[in-house]
């Protein structure tokens, strides 16, 4: 049984929507985020990543960034950049990409779901990213940053959104990037009624994407639980805020891989070793993937087609079946030397958005070896979550982002 609860949301005035709405803290590199800001005074960024405001060589996770970022918060509410709605509601938040369009309902989840795995993950998190955020929730005594979830898609939560969607939009705008958000909001108490009872009987909700920020946000929930020992479990801060998408709606697109050597071999010895677990096919030009256990493989100026033969392909296991530990298992560690692909220097990401003529790029670049992948499906991440089992690193790359500071929620 899931909890999933309306909340008092702090939202831009209208007029300011667009102006707030930005990408999430972590798609940018430091000198990315401050480049990002130039003159763009009420993007969200600002106060997501605080140190934008100061020098390059101020120290980013100092107590004075958090606490500029608090007192940047508290301004623009006092400028009438954010409103605060006075009652509970769901807002509905529609996200149209390339015409493909995606519709959440922005709630608040359960600290207790996600410490009693109700909410599902998938991956690791790393204590260094958990406590930037933690300082930053904690002094902002608010969540900023919506976690992205996911759960199997149920019609009477279907029906709400349609009925909400019947009517004007609370927001509506396109990004620079051409990504269409709208918004609604849900405040009928019969329409809260049927939305959060039709979320108590779904008993898995799966993280997405932000588990930095859902581990945070339950570290700071935690933190004020023992700070306040009677508490009664309806605090704010025993709540998250969320964004849940029904899985037959979401897209995953490919996490490609490039290396920077062949671990010493020549194209040649390199091509000889992978042959006896891919049939390899060269190609006259570049290869996107159109179905599982394949891979592209740009080599030496060549295009090549890898087939996982039937022997390496783990069929039953939801981790090792996945095409990037097919990939990792075969290739990558056994081959090219990459036993860590978390720390090893040598191999990069290459989200696919970015497509593959990112991966031509790098390979003319700084690369020796790229490779294309199918994407992994909704149906494997929970297959995976479910087992209680962890994804290899950069699994997955959802696309469209959700934009943070459109929905805001107060811990106390």
């Amino acid at each position: 049984m899931a909890t999933v609860k309306p909340f008092r949301c702090i939202r831009p005035a209208v007029e300011m929507a667009k102006d707030v709405a930005a990408l999430p803290y972590d798609v940018y590199s430091r000198e990315e985020a401050k480049e990002a800001v130039k003159g763009k005074p009420y993007s969200f960024l600002n106060i997501d990543r605080p140190e934008t405001q100061f020098d390059p060589d101020f120290d980013m996770y100092s107590d004075e960034a958090y606490e500029k970022a608090a007192s940047m918060l508290r301004d623009w509410q006092e400028k009438g950049v954010f409103v605060s709605d006075s009652d509970e509601a769901y807002y509905v938040y529609e996200l149209i990409m390339n015409g493909r369009s995606q519709t959440g309902i922005v709630a608040c989840a359960a600290v207790d779901d996600y410490l009693n795995n109700v909410i599902k993950k998938h991956e690791n998190t790393r204590e260094e990213k958990e406590i930037d955020r933690i300082r930053h929730v904690d002094t902002c005594n608010a969540q900023t940053g919506p976690i992205f979830l996911a759960y199997a898609s149920e019609s009477v939560i279907k029906a709400a959104v349609e009925r909400a969607k019947e009517k004007a939009p609370l927001y509506s705008f396109t990004e620079e990037d051409g990504i269409t958000h709208n918004v609604w909001k849900i405040a009928e108490a019969e329409e809260i009624t049927k939305i959060r009872t039709a979320f108590e009987k779904i008993n898995s909700i799966y993280i997405a994407d932000g588990h930095h920020r859902a581990a945070s946000a339950v570290k700071v929930g935690q933190k004020r639980r023992a700070e306040n020992p009677g508490y009664t479990g309806n605090e704010e801060f025993n709540f998250f805020l969320s964004v849940l998408f029904p899985e037959d709606e979401l897209m995953i697109m490919p996490y490609n891989r490039v290396v920077k050597d062949l671990n010493g071999l020549s194209a040649e010895e390199f091509l000889a070793r992978i042959e006896e677990n891919f049939d390899i096919k060269k190609c006259g030009s570049a290869v996107e993937p159109s179905e599982k256990g394949t891979f592209g493989m740009l080599l030496c100026d060549t295009w090549y087609l890898l087939s996982a033969k039937d022997s390496i392909k783990a069929l039953g296991d939801p981790v090792k079946s996945l095409d990037v530990s097919v990939l990792q298992d075969n290739i990558l560690s056994p081959v090219l030397g990459i036993k860590d692909p978390r720390t090893d220097k040598r191999i990069d990401f290459i989200g696919g958005i970015r497509g593959i003529k990112e991966l031509e790029r790098r390979v003319a670049l700084d690369m020796k070896i790229a490779f294309s992948m199918y994407p992994t499906s909704i149906r494997e991440l929970f297959a995976v979550s479910d087992a209680g089992l962890l994804m290899p690193p950069k699994s997955t790359w959802f696309e469209p982002k959700l934009r943070s500071g459109l929905f805001i929620h107060k811990i106390s």
